[in-house]
């Protein structure tokens, strides 16, 4: 009897351990072949790359020539994780001449004609106060109107007066579209189509904040990379703690350059990691009021490469580090606490305006989506027809985005560089052929969503010949279009391409690829537990 029950424990044992093993085998491999789908929908290494060099070449032409503002991409473009046209342009407008420094750094190491502001960070953590030390020899009428005296004897710097004066100078000096700024954000809008977020900011020399975080113990990143965001710029940004009662007066510390590096030293689990989590904050949470933000994402992200071996991370694991990420998430939902990974006293979930509806919805959304696995990527619109699609036309479509992009971001550095006094060199024999390869490949796009069928082909077609620059192709076949109007396709067109998803070309196709219905192959790759 005593052996029959040692024996019978010991076979459901083996019996747990086989599923157990069969489970991770299971996730393991529907992890890897997500993994390959997120590469075909641009969000693989080699795109990645070319789009953080791009704009770094970019940032290096619009700098140039002699200015007072040196201008710097930040955000998701310059961590080469959203395509052209996928999401707003962050810009940072760094003004030169002017210097925030910490407290006991002398004057003396700063050259003359240098305006100098003390940094007071007796304020929420994170932030500061901005006291003026030396005029700059160069005088910027936003910051001197933006000056004000606290009563003491001492000149302020005022957060709330200088971005007035940014805004009222952009408004004065622009026919650009000034939507309703957000933060320390000035909002930019062309055409309703093309968005920037542009922040003006102060260059700031805080040595013993990033000695602090140098000196932590970790897992990444490797000491050579520590010492270069060391070495990188910190700058402060024209915003306030909101709950505090000075908020008018502060400054908020950032390091822009800094975390982008480090996002881009991420490997390609952790960047699509990185990626699927803004998807599912996006897509799943909604949050109306930037409750809870991509930047958010970001640092739970850099928390947990830190946190564990970078061996650890491979595209097996990338279900595991998904789940390991929302975890985090929940926890800071549960706690309204996530500490800022450059200065982990700031607290990023204080103030956020989290309501305790919200917070109970999207703790109990979060615990759900933990428990589904696999099959939690079901609720992102992008995954889950990118999972139904063909393979080969998915491929198709994917390598013709890819260099559709690539093209715009070469076009859009040689624009640059064709500009001169204002005035557009149109004739430059690069911007033509780049002009000329663009519309060969929309047009070989728009033919093959007609041969499938697709619904908004016609109309994609009709609006790429309609243009005054294509009228007269409507009477030839497409293979004697000549290089000519090929070159005068606008952007705009592009841009509108672009947005035809390679996962959303043709939902009538996805619907029905290799036979199956949706429910079918979600089953195929999701099977009932």
């Amino acid at each position: 009897m005593a052996e029959g029950g040692i024996g019978c424990t010991e076979l459901e044992s083996e019996s747990n351990l086989r599923h157990n093993h069969q489970s991770q085998n299971y996730v393991e491999s529907v992890s890897v072949e997500i993994t390959s789908i997120m590469t075909r929908l641009g969000y693989g290494e080699q795109i990645r790359r070319w789009r953080v060099e791009k704009y770094k070449e970019r940032d290096s032409l619009l700098n140039a020539p002699p200015s007072d503002v040196t201008v710097i991409t930040a955000g998701s473009k310059a961590e080469g994780l959203t395509r052209s046209h996928e999401s707003d342009l962050d810009s940072l407008f760094v003004f030169e001449g002017i210097l925030c420094v910490e407290a006991g750094i002398s004057l003396h190491t700063i050259p003359d004609g240098i305006g100098v502001y003390r940094m007071d960070t007796c304020a929420y953590s994170g932030h500061c106060r901005l006291l003026l030390e030396r005029q700059a020899r160069k005088h910027f009428k936003e910051i001197h109107t933006a000056q004000c005296d606290n009563g003491q004897g001492d000149i302020l710097l005022s957060s709330s007066l200088f971005l007035n004066e940014m805004s009222a100078y952009i408004s004065a000096h622009s026919t650009v579209e000034s939507p309703e700024r957000a933060g320390p954000s000035l909002p930019w809008s062309i055409g309703g189509e093309f968005h920037t977020d542009n922040v003006f900011a102060l260059r700031c020399h805080c040595p013993s904040i990033l000695q602090r975080w140098a000196s932590r113990p970790r897992h990444w990143p490797s000491p050579v990379l520590v010492q270069k965001v060391v070495s990188l710029e910190a700058n402060v940004t024209a915003v306030g703690f909101k709950e505090s009662e000075y908020k008018h007066m502060e400054w908020r510390i950032g390091f822009n350059t800094g975390e982008s590096e480090l996002v881009n030293n991420l490997n390609d689990t952790q960047a699509k990691v990185y990626v699927m989590l803004k998807m599912i904050v996006k897509d799943v949470l909604r949050p109306p009021k930037k409750e809870i933000t991509s930047y958010v994402m970001k640092n739970i992200v850099l928390w947990q490469a830190e946190s564990n071996p970078q061996n650890k991370f491979y595209a097996q694991s990338f279900f595991h580090w998904l789940h390991d990420g929302l975890r985090a998430l929940r926890t800071a939902i549960v706690t309204q606490q996530l500490s800022y990974y450059m200065i982990p006293e700031r607290n990023l979930m204080a103030a956020s305006g989290l309501t305790y509806r919200q917070q109970s919805q999207w703790v109990e959304v979060v615990t759900d989506m933990m428990a589904e696995g696999p099959r939690v990527i079901l609720r992102l619109p992008k995954i889950r027809m990118a999972i139904v699609a063909s393979p080969e036309p998915m491929l198709w479509y994917s390598m013709k985005r890819m260099e559709l992009e690539m093209l715009w971001l070469e076009k859009m550095n040689r624009l640059i560089t064709c500009l001169e006094n204002g005035v557009l060199d149109k004739s430059d024999a690069i911007l033509q052929e780049i002009g000329r390869r663009m519309v060969e490949v929309m047009v070989q796009i728009a033919l093959r969503m007609m041969e499938e069928g697709c619904a908004m082909a016609s109309g994609f077609w009709f609006g790429l010949m309609s243009t005054p620059w294509c009228k007269r192709m409507q009477k030839y076949h497409i293979a004697r279009v000549t290089q000519y109007h090929f070159a005068r396709i606008t952007e705009y067109y592009f841009a509108r391409v672009t947005e035809y998803h390679i996962a959303r070309v043709t939902e009538h196709h996805f619907a029905r690829v290799q036979g199956y219905q949706f429910s079918m192959v979600t089953e195929y790759y999701f099977p009932p537990a």
